[in-house]
Parts: C-alpha cells; sequence; structure tokens
C-alpha cells in the first residue's frame, strides 16, 4: 500500500516526492513511463523501482481504485462554471463536498448538498450514492438540514405571503426521505398538525399544508397513531364539509384512505367521523379527482372491515344506491373511465360478488328444513299435481322420485346429494331458486320441454344449473381476494343488484337452446358446456354495459357462430406437417425471427409506460422506459399520470446496454425478494428486473399485462443476444410462419403434397445426346 508520505495529500491524485502521478490507469503509466521509471502492474497495483532524480532505492505499492468505484459526473451551481469531476464512491461524501467547495470558494461545505439535477430531484447520501451514474448531472445545493431549518421558521413566519411560499416549497421537497427526516426531526410535522387543527388560514395555504404532511407522513417515519382524535376530526370535517375547495377536498380524502390501510383503530374513528352519504355525494361530483379519492377511501373502509361489519356496510350502500349512482356518473360519464378509477370499480365488484362466497362453500344440509322446502318448492313449481296430502306415503314418495328425476338430479331418492359438491354448493339452489320464481314461465317451459324428449336427449335441469353456476363462478371470480394490480370489471355488474342470478337466468335458457342446437345427447353434456362457457366469456369480454345488451349479444352468438370463430382461429393456428412444408417452415424460421426481433427492438425505442407498485397509495407511481434509437442506451425516468410518450432528452436516467449483464424474472427479482410472500401470482408473472455493471445494480420493472412484458423481455434478451423465449414469440412466429406458407403454397391448391419427395431417376446409360436448337428455331 502507499507509504506514510501519502496521508497528507488530497485522494485525488497520489504524490511520492516531486512525481505526481494521475488517478486515470492509462495516464498513471503514461507518466511513469515519460519519467523512464521501470514498473510492473499486479493485481490493480502499480509497482514502481528506481524513480529517476529521487535516490529511494525502494519499491512502493500504489493503490489504484476500483474502475467500478469511478463515476464521471458534472456538478452544477447557479452562477458559477460546471466541474467534471471522477467521483470515487469509496471517499466520505463529505470529503466530495469540501472539494467541490473549495473549487468554487465557497466558505462552510456542511451547509451544502448535492442533488440531481435533472428529473426526480432527489438529495445525495451515503445511503444513496450508489446509485449515480456515469454521465449523471448533479446540483450543489443547500443541505437539507438547512433547507428543513428555514422552512421551519418560514411557515412560522407573521406574514402570510412567507408562509404560503414555504408550505408550497415543504410540499414540492418533502417527497425526499432525507430532508423529510431532518423536517421531522425538528418536530415539524406537529407544526402542521397545529395549522390544520386551528384551521385558521385561506384555502390555498390549507392545500399546501396538506400536501406536505401527506408527503412526510407517506415516508412511514412518523406512525400514523400517534394523531390526536383532533386532527382526525378536523380531516374528516373537511370531507364532510358541503362547500369547501376541492382541492383541500382532494388531499384530505387521500390522508384518510392512508389512515384507514394503517390501522384498525384509525379505521374505527374514521367510520365515526366519515359520513358514507358523503362519501356517495362525492361520486356524483364532475370532478374526476375527486370521484377516485372518495373510491379509493370508500374501497380502503371495506377492505379494510371485518366480514360481519363488510356486510353491515354493503347492505347500507345498497340502501343508499350507489351501485345506481356509479353506474350514472362513473361508467355512463361524459369522460373515459381512469386506471385509478377502473381499479377501484374492480376492487368493489370483487368484494362485492365475494359476498356469495360463504353459500358457494356450504354444501346442502339434508337436514335443514328450510333447505328441504326450497327442493320441493322447485319440483311443485314445475309439475302441476294433485294435493299429495290425499296419496299415500309411498305413492307421494314414488311421484316425488319420478318429478326429481324429471327436474334432472341424478339422485331421485335424495336430490339433495347433487349439491353437496362445493362450489357451487348452496348457490346453486338459489340460482334455480332465483330462476324459478322470476321466470316460472320459462322455467316450466325448460322443464317440460325436456321431460318430453327422448331420455338421451334430454337436458337436465339440476344438473346444467349447477354445472352453470360453477362456470358463472368461476367467470365472475366469486372466492378470489381482489389483486392489487386488477382493473378488470364488467359495466353490467353495476347495472342491476343481483348480477349473478339475472345472467343464470340468461345463460340457462342460452343453455337449453345451444343443447337443441348441437343436437346434443347425455354423452354430450361436457361438449355443451363448454361451448356454453365460450358464449358468456366472449360475450362479456365486450363489456356490455347492460342485461338487455348481454342478453342480445349472446343469444346472437350461436353454436353455429361458435364454430365459425373456432374455424377461423383454427386456420391462424393451422399447421400442416407434411415434411416438404416441415422443411420450408424450418427454412422460414431465420429471417422471421430476424422479423420479430426488429419488432422487438422497436417496441423497445418507442418505449412503455410501466407501474411502479405501492402497498399504501397507487398514484403517482409512473415511469417510463425507452431504447435509443442506436440500441446503446435505455433511458428511464418518472412521469406523471396524464402525460404524453416522454422525449429521450425528457428521460434523465440511462443504463449502457454494454452494462447490462442479465435479465431475471418472476421471483428471482429483487423487488419481487424484498417483498416475498406478499405478492400476488399476478404481479409475480409481471416482474422483470435487468442487472447492469457487476451485477450489484438492478432496474425492475412491472408491465402492465402479459403483452408488455412479453415484448420486453424478448427485447431485452436480443440486446444481449440471447434467444427470445416468450409465449408471445412463439405465437407470433407460429402466425407469420401460417401465413408465410399459405402465401407459398397458392399455387398448389388442391394438389396433394407428397409425403417424400420423388425417387431421383437413375441417370442415363451414357451421356452422348444433345438437342439440336438450330431445328427448333426454323
Amino acid at each position: 500500500m502507499a507509504s506514510r508520505a501519502f496521508s497528507s495529500v488530497p485522494p485525488c491524485c497520489t504524490y511520492w516526492g516531486r512525481v505526481k502521478l494521475p488517478l486515470n490507469p492509462e495516464l498513471r503509466k503514461q507518466s511513469i513511463t515519460l519519467l523512464n521509471c521501470k514498473y510492473t502492474v499486479h493485481h490493480n497495483n502499480i509497482w514502481i523501482r528506481y524513480v529517476n532524480g529521487l535516490k529511494h532505492n525502494k519499491t512502493i505499492a500504489i493503490r489504484m481504485p476500483q474502475q467500478k468505484d469511478i463515476v464521471k459526473i458534472a456538478i452544477q451551481m447557479p452562477g458559477a462554471y460546471p466541474q467534471l469531476i471522477q467521483l470515487d464512491q469509496k471517499k466520505p461524501l463529505s470529503a466530495v463536498i469540501k472539494e467541490v467547495c473549495d473549487r468554487w470558494n465557497l466558505q462552510g461545505p456542511d451547509n451544502y448538498a448535492l442533488q440531481y439535477a435533472d428529473g426526480v430531484q432527489t438529495y445525495i447520501t451515503e445511503s444513496n450514492r450508489l446509485d449515480i451514474k456515469n454521465g449523471s448531472i448533479l446540483r450543489l445545493t443547500k443541505a437539507p438540514s438547512r433547507c428543513a431549518e428555514d422552512l421551519f421558521k418560514g411557515i412560522q413566519s407573521s406574514d402570510s405571503g412567507v408562509r404560503c411560499d414555504s408550505l408550497k416549497q415543504l410540499a414540492s421537497l418533502s417527497t425526499d426521505v432525507t430532508f423529510a427526516q431532518e423536517f421531522i426531526n425538528r418536530d415539524g410535522h406537529s407544526l402542521l398538525v397545529k395549522i390544520v387543527e386551528d384551521h385558521n388560514e385561506s384555502a390555498v395555504i390549507m392545500t399546501h399544508t396538506l400536501m406536505g404532511f401527506m408527503e412526510l407522513m407517506d415516508h412511514g417515519i412518523v406512525s400514523w397513531e400517534n394523531l390526536s382524535l383532533i386532527f382526525i376530526k378536523k380531516i374528516a370535517s373537511f370531507v364532510n364539509a358541503k362547500a369547501l375547495d376541492a382541492s383541500i377536498q382532494q388531499v384530505s380524502l387521500a390522508i384518510l384512505e392512508s389512515m384507514v390501510q394503517s390501522s384498525s383503530s384509525l379505521f374505527h374513528h374514521i367510520m365515526q367521523e366519515v359520513t358514507l352519504e358523503r362519501l356517495i355525494l362525492h361520486l356524483q361530483v364532475t370532478n374526476q379527482q375527486i370521484q377516485t379519492k372518495a373510491m379509493a377511501l370508500l374501497m380502503a373502509l371495506l377492505q379494510t372491515a371485518g366480514e360481519e361489519k363488510r356486510r353491515e356496510l354493503f347492505d347500507f350502500l345498497a340502501k343508499k344506491n350507489l351501485r345506481q349512482y356509479i353506474y350514472k356518473n362513473i361508467i355512463h360519464s361524459s369522460g373515459p373511465v381512469g386506471d385509478e378509477m377502473a381499479h377501484y370499480l374492480y376492487v368493489l365488484q370483487s368484494l362485492s360478488l365475494n359476498q356469495l362466497e360463504p353459500r358457494m362453500r356450504t354444501p346442502l344440509d339434508s337436514y335443514s328444513q328450510d333447505q328441504r322446502e326450497i327442493l320441493h318448492a322447485l319440483r311443485q313449481a314445475a309439475f302441476e299435481t294433485e294435493s299429495e296430502n290425499s296419496l299415500s306415503t309411498e305413492r307421494r314418495r314414488s311421484l316425488c322420485a319420478k318429478e326429481f328425476k324429471k327436474l334432472g338430479f341424478s339422485n331421485n331418492s335424495n336430490p339433495g346429494q347433487d349439491l353437496n359438491r362445493t362450489p357451487p354448493g348452496l348457490l346453486a339452489l338459489d340460482t334455480m331458486g332465483y330462476f324459478a320464481s322470476r321466470n316460472p314461465d320459462a322455467f316450466s317451459r325448460f322443464v317440460l320441454e325436456n321431460s318430453s324428449r327422448e331420455d338421451k336427449h334430454e337436458c337436465p335441469f339440476a344438473r346444467s344449473s349447477i354445472q352453470l353456476t360453477l362456470i358463472l363462478c368461476e367467470i365472475l371470480r366469486i372466492g378470489e381476494p381482489p389483486s392489487e394490480t386488477g382493473s378488470h370489471y364488467h359495466p353490467v355488474f353495476f347495472s342491476q343488484d343481483r348480477l349473478l342470478d339475472e345472467l343464470f337466468c340468461i345463460c340457462i335458457q342460452l343453455l337449453n337452446k345451444t343443447w337443441k342446437e348441437m343436437r346434443a345427447t347425455q354423452e354430450d353434456f361436457d361438449k355443451v358446456m363448454q361451448v356454453v362457457r365460450e358464449q358468456i366469456t366472449r360475450t362479456l369480454s365486450s363489456k356490455p354495459t347492460s342485461l338487455e345488451l348481454f342478453k342480445n349479444k349472446v343469444n346472437a352468438l350461436n353454436y353455429s357462430e361458435i364454430l365459425k370463430l373456432r374455424q377461423t382461429e383454427r386456420l391462424h393456428q393451422e399447421e400442416t406437417l407434411a415434411p416438404p412444408v416441415l422443411e420450408l417452415k424450418e427454412r422460414l424460421k431465420p429471417e422471421l425471427l430476424e422479423l420479430i426481433r426488429q419488432q422487438r427492438l422497436h417496441r423497445l425505442c418507442h418505449g412503455t409506460l410501466f407501474r411502479k407498485i405501492s402497498s399504501r397509495r397507487r398514484q403517482d407511481k409512473l415511469w417510463y422506459c425507452r431504447l435509443s434509437p442506436n440500441h446503446k442506451m435505455l433511458h428511464y425516468g418518472d412521469v406523471e399520470e396524464e402525460a404524453e410518450m416522454p422525449s429521450i432528452e425528457a428521460l434523465q436516467e440511462k443504463i449502457p446496454v454494454a452494462d447490462i449483464k442479465g435479465l431475471l424474472t418472476g421471483k428471482d427479482c429483487p423487488h419481487m425478494k424484498e417483498n416475498k410472500g406478499k405478492q400476488t401470482k399476478e404481479v409475480l408473472d409481471l416482474a422483470f428486473s435487468i442487472t447492469y455493471d457487476v451485477e450489484e445494480y438492478s432496474l425492475n420493472f412491472i408491465a402492465s399485462s402479459r403483452t408488455d412484458f412479453c415484448l420486453w423481455t424478448d427485447g431485452l434478451n436480443v440486446l444481449l443476444g440471447r434467444d427470445m423465449s416468450s409465449e408471445c414469440m412463439r405465437s407470433e412466429l407460429e402466425i407469420l410462419l401460417s401465413m408465410e406458407i399459405k402465401l407459398r403454397l397458392l399455387d398448389l391448391e388442391n394438389v396433394p403434397i407428397p409425403e417424400r419427395a420423388p425417387a431421383v431417376p437413375n441417370p442415363p446409360s451414357n451421356f452422348n445426346f444433345c438437342y439440336d436448337f438450330s431445328q427448333a428455331e426454323q
């Protein structure tokens, strides 16, 4: 290592006597060569012997910093020329700031800090300094401690203009955890709480106060449970107020949402202070931000509540016509439904349908008088029989068994056994009872029509109803907890109160119609149910907004239409297995794979918007990533919710493609390991990361869809020189191959392709022959 003579020398250069050696290894070699020194390089050390002009015959080991620890950056300061420095990541940050201040002749380096100049202007600390990349532009600015002290004093100023400016700046700076920690250390959050509790400020100052408070609390430094009941009541009063600034109500709703999610005790306080009627009124306004925040708070209350309390809330909201207001003011609003609102509508749909889960998981109890009465009511509604009281016990039992058989129960003597299967359990009994009571004519027609058919062509009502109920439960995902990223809701759900029962009434009649169209027998039962599932799924995917629209679409999608759709899809995926065609496919594959590779790279150059997953808040968590046109840099950075596609210049962060070392997916990703056990399978399937430099750093992604996941992982594999492996690539390759094969074989339509190539004839006995062209020309 270096001798003691080096200890007092600035770390940026190494001295020995009058010899000054640069830090850069190549320049150092040149300097030593110019000095005519004998040297060797060994394990990142330069060993110098017999330096000319000095009387030391001593070997010196000069340690050179590892290249990965050196970052080339620029540092700006208003009114001064920027500095271009090589930042040694092993050097204390305070020493780096002191050197920068010395070059600009600034006193008191403790009063300064480094901060990113572009994008999210985060303070540089010892904990995040390793995130600095080559080419980063930093700014020398006031230290967070100084900023916190100045703002703390400014907020207490007697001048309202100074207070307003200080609070506005606080709301901006509080997004940085370093500043937030400094401000909270001065008990600044308590000062904000006092401002809210006193409520003596203007609407603008109060808005900035609440926004700053929200940003400070979002870091988790201070527990929400430390807040006073007076503060909670004041925030709730802002939400309950009939006439108040929209910005104040918007931030207040977000604060209450975070409170509810953080603590069960706060949930009970807020339930006492916030009126649900007021939240419903907020859903009827035209301000979409207010609507979204009101829905967010409502969903937080529903998700935090226990099972019994949740049922009470749903009953109350049903009486207050929540569904109708959502259907009118959100589903059918003039503007499109945003991503956040779509997520909350999906959560509401999921939580509502999951209220049916206990019935779905409960088998029929043969000893329950109520359940037996429902079964017999079904039988009596289907068949008009003479008074059973006048019949003998044996005759009554025989008649019941016969009629239960006609109803489609497999166990005539004990039909309840058919309902022991869970799911759908008692839910199947409920749907059959609803259909029989709401559509008695259709119910009787279904049963009597099938009773008159031959046994093998009879469509069993009970068996079909049980299976159809199960299919509807699976399609509507009853019993599945809502996903953190889900946004797939059915508009038809908000058009009426009992979606499952109403869908059953339509689909059981569709099933009977499809059964007749297929001329099905008992052996075809599973095939018919597959067709019905496909009819329902395809129709719901078109997002009908009313039951009437669903009914018209699903009935138009008859069995012949399903066959046409299947045939069309089959033609797209059709694969000819003749050896010559397979050989042609293999020859075409490299060209088509190259086409897919180029498409993937073009997609990466276009870029994609990604969403950061937060356990507390979903808003303001967007970032964009795109590949440079020369395919040498990945550019990325945070963007706003409704921002257009940012230019490369607007994305301040970048990673050289040459530095990318690997691609990780699923549970192997660093951000999935950090939240092990907390992420759903859906999120795991969309997660991927790239590692770069020496595999110590990673850029983490969560795709918005499986398609984006496949496009990005394929594109990154192409950049890394690896084979693409996604299911989208395989699907696209098969489609392109199929299209290319069909184009190549157009001239061979209706010409059978032999399994083997024709045999090559034996050569002639001699080659003494020619063609006389002169005679042909005559």
